[in-house]
């Protein structure tokens, strides 16, 4: 059985069980709690992050860009890649947008302050912060909008790798309630149907203790 190393609301391990999921490819989850060092854990990843993936054979692919490639190459059916070069060239465009973009200017100034600053004792959140975290998640419901209003999914005709990094990104901000759905309808249809897939389903069951979800995180009909 293939493992992966993970945390509940880290974004990148978030990305990597959906994708198996929609690859129905079977895998177990362990929690690592990467601020211990643990020495068996770095040896499998001397960076000290998660996610962690340990195929079957023992073989540890780690970093979530890393890890999705692998498994698009290893497991090519169904591709969330795209098939011709141009639709792929997009999907990792966006993939690059909420990975980096978003998680910079939104994940880790809500997510990472209020939750991570105190899982790995970094200290009290930072305001400022925050403020930029829900001043700049508004930019990016309007693109989500504006991307949904043109096209199926984010990033063409099919559910794609963009679809899942970016449902990755917002559903760990939407634990903590910090998505202002309601203002941004576009968004929020394709935030629900992506919701409904079954494997965005294990992901709204993830509790973080000390920190309880938002009341409609894991409402399908929110």
């Amino acid at each position: 059985m293939r493992t992966l190393y993970h945390l509940p609301l880290e974004t990148g391990c978030r990305k990597i069980r959906i994708l198996l999921a929609e690859k129905t490819l079977d895998f177990e989850l362990k929690v690592e709690k990467v601020w211990e060092r643990r020495a068996s854990f770095l040896q499998l990843n001397p960076a000290g992050e998660v996610p962690v993936l340990i195929e079957a054979d023992g073989t540890s692919i780690a970093g979530a860009g890393v890890v999705a490639e692998y498994l698009e190459e290893a497991y090519p059916e169904p591709s969330l890649l795209g098939g011709p070069p141009i639709d792929r060239a997009e999907t990792r465009r966006l993939v690059t947008w909420f990975e980096v973009k978003f998680q910079r200017e939104v994940t880790r100034n809500l997510v990472g302050e209020k939750i991570m600053k105190r899982v790995l004792g970094q200290g009290e959140p930072h305001a400022g912060a925050i403020r930029a975290g829900h001043a700049n998640v508004h930019y990016h419901l309007d693109y989500i909008a504006w991307l949904s209003e043109r096209r199926r999914w984010l990033a063409g005709d099919d559910f794609s790798l963009a679809d899942i990094t970016a449902a990755a990104e917002l559903s760990a901000v939407d634990y903590l309630g910090d998505v202002p759905w309601e203002e941004h309808g576009e968004a929020k249809h394709w935030y629900a149907r992506v919701k409904s897939r079954p494997s965005l389903r294990p992901l709204l069951a993830d509790r973080v203790p000390g920190n309880p979800p938002s009341r409609h995180y894991a409402n399908l009909d929110f």
